[in-house]
């Protein structure tokens, strides 16, 4: 079963159980996926629906720090249960030994001499784990070997 067919049958098993918070999320998601696909002018393909879901997660991420700022405990919580929902459909992320391993492969194969080739470097870093790691952390990790 791929993973469209998953979230579909999920919002089904949500709407059977009556459960209203993770049917909302799914239906969010599935939005998200339709918009992705009519924007991209054709069908998605895993990567495309697994990068959508990170899109959404990083979105939620990013709003529990302003809410965090405000002191809003109940969104906070909120927003971290939709993300639970959300990453019940991304692969298991590496750790961060292995991201440690795949930065230093890349930078063996590059040998980069500044600054400047982070480019290159983190190009080549999205298209081995993009869909496997979180990419502000791997960006971060890059930055400190410079």
């Amino acid at each position: 079963m791929n993973l469209m067919e998953q979230i579909t049958s999920d919002m089904t098993s949500a709407m059977k159980a009556q459960d209203k918070f993770k049917l909302s999320v799914l239906r969010m998601l599935k939005s998200a996926l339709q918009l992705e696909k009519i924007s991209l002018k054709k069908e998605l393909e895993e990567k495309d629906i697994i990068a959508v879901i990170k899109r959404n997660v990083k979105q939620r991420k990013d709003s529990i720090a302003e809410y965090q700022k405000y002191g809003k405990t109940l969104e906070v919580e909120n927003l971290e249960k939709e993300i639970e929902v959300l990453k019940a459909y991304l692969p298991e992320e590496l750790s961060e030994q292995e991201i440690d391993q795949k930065i230093e492969e890349v930078f063996q194969q590059v040998q980069p001499e500044s600054i400047k080739e982070m480019g290159k470097i983190m190009k080549m870093l999205t298209e081995e784990i993009g869909s496997v790691a979180d990419m502000s952390m791997v960006s971060q990790k890059v930055k400190q070997r410079f």
